[in-house]
């Protein structure tokens, strides 16, 4: 079979996926997610209308249930057991894609990274775009057909706290956070409560606003920029870090998209350092 969407791309097209026919080779999910404090429900959102197909990847219940760190990477186990229920296999092409563009789909794309999946493209513009074109919704949940999807974990590209205070001492490894400016500075509190303000000592800071453009991914160049910008050497290791592990991603999608091999994402991020009495904090 031809597909209509290239496997190897970072990013389809809202009409490369609604020319993609009733192939079952593509699997979309849709991997909305809120701050808590923006009060909506990213599920009844998708129940409302998703893109016709789509399956709901819902980032806090495929987690780690053993941790009280939110949306942690789960076992490889659950894992496999939970895509497989929502109609994964290896081979599958996974399409994903969000409802404000490019927010929390980076994280699911580096997610199906770690656990082995090798075809994954993110919808350029996201829910936002596909409504822009006029293409149709669908509302209600997914009649999906179970896969059979056996994860395969790849450290590579995940770090820990262990690694990342490894990193910051020896200066090999950059570690950059995707906070906003005032979060790293320490200079407002954190919205998760326990949180100490301010950024690890030696870390970079690039607030993943400034590589999204339109709710898409902002041109190679102006990436390029924004990483000068921010002091980040593109020759050396990145690991990348945020609030709890969501838009860290985003840092992580936006170095490979200037043809980088992908960073490592912190996974317990600020959620872990910031609420840790034996970790390092600075102010600035």
């Amino acid at each position: 079979m031809t597909l209509f969407i290239n496997p190897e791309s970072l990013f389809v097209s809202p009409q490369q996926l609604a020319a993609r026919g009733n192939s079952s080779e593509i699997l979309i999910l849709d991997a909305s997610w809120h701050m808590p404090a923006t009060g909506r429900n990213a599920y009844k959102d998708y129940l409302n209308g998703h893109i016709p197909g789509a399956v709901f990847f819902d980032i806090d219940a495929i987690s780690d249930k053993q941790t009280d760190l939110p949306h942690m990477l789960p076992s490889v186990e659950f894992f496999s057991r939970a895509m497989s229920e929502l109609g994964l296999t290896n081979q599958s092409h996974a399409v994903v894609y969000d409802s404000l563009g490019l927010f929390s789909a980076p994280r699911l794309w580096w997610t199906l990274k770690v656990f082995g999946l090798s075809r994954i493209s993110i919808l350029a513009g996201g829910l936002p775009a596909w409504k822009s074109q006029g293409l149709p919704l669908e509302t209600g949940p997914a009649n999906s057909r179970p896969g059979q999807f056996e994860a395969r974990f790849d450290a590579s590209l995940v770090a820990n706290a262990l690694e990342v205070a490894s990193s910051l001492g020896s200066g090999a490894t950059q570690v950059l956070d995707a906070r906003s400016a005032e979060r790293f500075r320490g200079d407002v509190p954190e919205p998760r409560p326990g949180l100490r303000s301010g950024h690890m000592p030696g870390a970079l800071n690039l607030p993943f606003q400034e590589l999204v453009e339109n709710g898409r991914l902002a041109p190679r160049e102006n990436l390029e920029k924004a990483f000068q910008n921010a002091g980040l050497d593109l020759q050396k290791p990145v690991i990348a870090t945020c609030g709890s592990g969501l838009t860290a991603c985003i840092l992580s999608l936006a170095v490979a998209a200037t043809g980088r091999a992908i960073p490592k994402v912190y996974d317990g991020s600020w959620s872990e350092w910031g609420g840790a009495g034996n970790l390092p904090v600075e102010k600035s």
